[in-house]
């Protein structure tokens, strides 16, 4: 496999703003009452999983496994919306994330029944999360990082 850009290194403070917007995410996530950190980790393996980011798909199945996902849950993902697995919380979150990879229109009534179930707050956070996983994943996409080589810390 022919290496690509070390983009980290070439942008690094691109990638530092980045980095900020995950550490302002996990706070975020860290005191919410709906969108959790665990949530936000399926929220962002769906979103890989949709854009076909093997290196993204990869880590967040680790970091799911890290904060105590079961290997079930993480492999019915992909049908969640058929699986009796998920709680509200994650319905509604997944949901939402779908809608915005779909670039769809989210109407009064899609927004309201997302405000209703995770609050106004982590709906603002998570269609920023939605995003900033997006931009991730088409990084990732281009610049091809090797799968497996990351590492939960």
């Amino acid at each position: 496999m022919t290496l690509r850009a070390n983009y980290f290194g070439l942008a690094s403070g691109a990638m530092q703003i980045l980095m900020e917007q995950e550490n302002y995410l996990r706070e975020q996530f860290s005191v919410s009452e709906t969108v959790t950190v665990p949530v936000w980790e399926l929220v962002k393996l769906r979103v890989s999983q949709i854009n076909q980011c093997a290196f993204c798909i990869d880590m967040h199945s680790q970091e799911a496994v890290a904060q105590g996902e079961t290997h079930e849950r993480i492999i019915g993902l992909s049908a969640w919306q058929d699986m009796p697995m998920y709680s509200e919380v994650e319905q509604a979150a997944l949901a939402w994330a779908e809608r915005q990879i779909a670039a769809c229109e989210v109407t009064d009534q899609d927004y309201h029944k997302a405000v209703e179930v995770l609050g106004e707050q982590a709906v603002v956070d998570l269609t920023i999360a939605v995003n900033a996983i997006n931009s991730w994943n088409r990084v990732a996409r281009t610049f091809k990082p090797e799968v497996g080589s990351y590492k939960p810390s």
